[in-house]
């Protein structure tokens, strides 16, 4: 139930109630989604983005230059002048010089800035691609009546566009098959944080960060932990790091972000797999939580960055992940991947053999067909593991789906209770790792693998599940079906890697 408030609104608004505020977004979202421009959930939600964004830069500008005003020094804006929202977006504009502003004056300069992380960010989201705007100048200027309404020095204001924010990326997740790339079901994300249960004064990172639901969340459970202000700034200014390779995701990220509390996150656009892990790498993390894309493919000149050369882009994150993570006792990772990363071998073998002999591997949770439907049916595992190595056993858990349920699908959701029982075993598996009680006895769905029986079986870390009444040794169809997408999806890889050989040998030929 949203809770009424009284705002701090600028002199002759009304104060709204946090319903009447959410009303007023979603009101946006419809204003956007009949103009010709923005039709789809993907358009209306990236043009919503930006202009948030900029609606909360100038209330952030204003703090920071109050406060060097405070400290005695000078502040530079970012955006000053006509490009202040204040400016431009509270103006009385005529609906066509409203956008020709926008096109010919504002964003080409939002995609020159340069000069600091946050002027990097911009300009990367702005740059190499046609940003949304409103066909027509009159919705343009409904909407920014809209969002010049919220209060971004409040609170009250923050929490309920956060909250409805988050509702649209859960929308876009649904209803746009390519936001799989870049949106994790929330669930899944707070459980892999618990897990891993990123600590004040840790840094955490976010390889292929999408919208940030990773980094926000560690955010949302770190920030329980302050107790001195040092520790705040420390939050705000050396925690959270992502990079994002496409502009979009990389805008409704750091948007994520800074509407979840964190105002200057370290967000790059940046291919992540460009960088080579071949030597020494510059930063390193102590926490690491992602759920990097799978099923896609890298070049010759991406795979030549890694020390085992794969097409396969789960593969090469996996690699860049054990590469980036501190060599500190501690420092951990949580990581979904594909269900045929646990079973295949080749390089896939060859990883997972550094991977047990360098860290310790101590947990896999098999998720159930369907947890990222609708946009994905390839059955999924999380894999957990930290310094230092090797692995000696391996804690597998397997979660069952609701009864009467055949998979998770759009309609029928993973949920925060279905990880229920994994929670309350993991945390009995963990203190057993700690050394606090005895070793765990098995469950139907939870048992232990020695690293050595891994070993034996060519480093498969597929989840056979040996407590498995007898009527229950035959996997449910989709389970089946879910694994035969998996196949498929390694054939083609494979296939694709023969036709490249062929076609680069005729060239040669030539």
């Amino acid at each position: 139930m949203l809770r009424p408030y009284t705002s701090t609104t600028r002199e002759g608004m009304m104060p709204q109630t946090r319903e009447s505020l959410a009303n007023d977004i979603w009101r946006a979202c419809d204003i956007l989604r009949r103009d010709d421009n923005c039709g789809g959930v993907m358009e209306y939600v990236e043009h919503l983005a930006w202009l948030l964004f900029l609606r909360f830069l100038d209330a952030q500008e204003e703090v920071w230059e109050t406060e060097a005003a405070l400290e005695g020094r000078s502040y530079r804006r970012i955006l000053d002048g006509d490009l202040r929202w204040s400016y431009w977006g509270r103006r009385d504009w005529d609906a066509e010089e409203l956008l020709h502003f926008v096109h010919g004056r504002l964003i080409p300069y939002l995609q020159t800035l340069s000069g600091d992380p946050l002027r990097e960010t911009i300009r990367g989201v702005f740059t190499e691609r046609n940003v949304v705007v409103a066909a027509s100048g009159y919705n343009l200027k409904a909407v920014l009546a809209i969002i010049d309404g919220i209060d971004f020095h409040n609170q009250d204001d923050i929490f309920t566009v956060s909250h409805v924010y988050e509702e649209l990326l859960r929308k876009l997740g649904n209803e746009n098959r390519m936001a799989g790339e870049f949106f994790t079901p929330r669930p899944v994300v707070r459980f892999m944080v618990s897990v891993v249960g990123p600590r004040i004064g840790e840094t955490v990172y976010d390889p292929a960060c999408g919208t940030c639901g990773f980094l926000a969340e560690s955010y949302v459970r770190m920030k329980e932990q302050v107790q001195r202000v040092e520790e705040w700034r420390t939050l705000q200014e050396q925690t959270f790091y992502g990079q994002e390779k496409k502009a979009v995701p990389a805008l409704l990220g750091t948007l994520n972000m800074v509407l979840h509390g964190v105002t200057a996150p370290h967000i790059l656009r940046r291919n992540t797999l460009e960088e080579s892990v071949l030597g020494a790498v510059q930063e390193r993390y102590d926490a690491v939580l992602t759920n990097p894309p799978f099923g896609g493919t890298e070049g010759r000149h991406i795979q030549a960055n890694f020390p085992v050369r794969s097409n396969a882009t789960e593969l090469l994150f996996l690699q860049h992940i054990m590469k980036k993570l501190k060599a500190r006792d501690g420092a951990r990772c949580g990581m979904v991947v594909p269900e045929g990363t646990l079973f295949r071998g080749g390089a896939f073998a060859e990883v997972k053999k550094q991977l047990l002999e360098q860290f310790n591997l101590h947990t896999v949770v098999s998720l159930p067909p369907g947890t990222f439907a609708p946009y994905s049916d390839v059955k999924t595992a999380l894999i957990f593991f930290e310094r230092p190595g090797p692995t000696r056993e391996v804690w597998y858990y397997e979660m069952g789906l609701p009864e009467g349920l055949k998979k998770f699908s759009k309609g029928s959701p993973i949920q925060d209770e279905h990880f229920a029982e994994a929670r309350e075993l993991w945390r009995v598996w963990d203190a057993y790792r700690r050394g606090e009680r005895p070793r765990p006895e098995p469950t139907d769905h939870s048992w232990i693998v020695s690293a050595e029986e891994i070993k034996e079986r060519g480093y498969d870390l597929s989840a056979h599940n040996p407590n498995r009444a007898e009527a229950e040794v035959l996997p449910h169809p989709a389970e089946l079906t879910a694994t035969l997408l998996e196949r498929v999806r390694e054939l083609h890889s494979i296939l694709k890697n023969l036709h490249e050989m062929v076609s680069n040998g005729s060239q040669e030929d030539e």
